[in-house]
């Protein structure tokens, strides 16, 4: 059974950074934080930090200091003024946004991002799991490939670990995501699947090697001798 979450993910993905206004507008209410309009994106924070405003359940518009066309301005029938600026960091969950947290300045922001962001080549390429992911079957299927010396024609190729009961796979052309494989390969990932399953690969050892593709893992082995991974089968050997 594939898991509903990857454990092969690490970090964050899709990072961005969001400009967002945190507004005082009633004494009892707590701030609400919304974006600024799109005429007015070319505002520093210096032109919009306790300036008052006006704003809807969308976006915000700086009214003090500034020309408001009368259908913006009536598009927002809330008064109050920006408390502070703050820039969101956001990521993507599999297409749901998720907020990593507020930094005060767009510069330290773009930081936080850069140190956030697993560039690929860099990090989480090789991965050294249990050789318990795998039944007895589909490791021998795995020791077999490696002993031999045929290309397996498919988009993993399996190798020895010398003076070591580890057995590793190559993963070529990773991510194995639509995207990716559509633009390398010219199919999806679906296609890459049914290819796997044609060929007779057993199907945990499919299921490992698409979790770690998908997270553009490169070298994964498979040792007896070192920890499980939290979220991923196991078997009785």
């Amino acid at each position: 059974m594939i898991p509903l979450n990857n454990p092969f993910i690490r970090g964050y993905r899709g990072l961005s950074i969001q400009r967002l206004l945190a507004i005082r507008y009633e004494d009892d209410c707590p701030l609400t934080y919304l974006p600024l309009h799109t005429s007015q994106a070319h505002l520093t924070d210096e032109q919009i930090t306790r300036f008052e405003c006006v704003f809807c359940d969308d976006f915000t518009v700086i009214t003090e200091g500034q020309d408001v066309a009368s259908e913006l301005d009536a598009r927002c029938p809330s008064l109050g003024v920006v408390q502070t600026v703050v820039h969101a960091v956001m990521a993507d969950d599999g297409g749901t946004p998720v907020h990593v947290g507020d930094i005060y300045s767009h510069e330290a922001a773009l930081e936080v991002v850069r140190r956030l962001t697993f560039e690929t080549g860099h990090y989480s390429r090789c991965w050294e799991i249990s050789s318990g992911h795998l039944p007895e079957e589909a490791l021998q299927y795995l020791e077999d490939l490696a002993s031999a010396s045929t290309p397996t024609g498919l988009l993993f190729e399996a190798f020895r670990i010398p003076d070591s009961d580890a057995v590793g796979v190559k993963l070529i052309a990773t991510p194995w995501v639509d995207d990716n494989l559509t633009f390398v390969e010219g199919r999806d990932a679906q296609s890459l699947h049914d290819e796997l399953v044609n060929a007779c690969v057993p199907q945990p050892l499919i299921t490992v090697m698409q979790l770690a593709a998908q997270a553009d893992v490169r070298i994964l082995t498979f040792d007896p001798n070192v920890a499980f991974l939290e979220g991923l089968p196991t078997f009785d050997n």
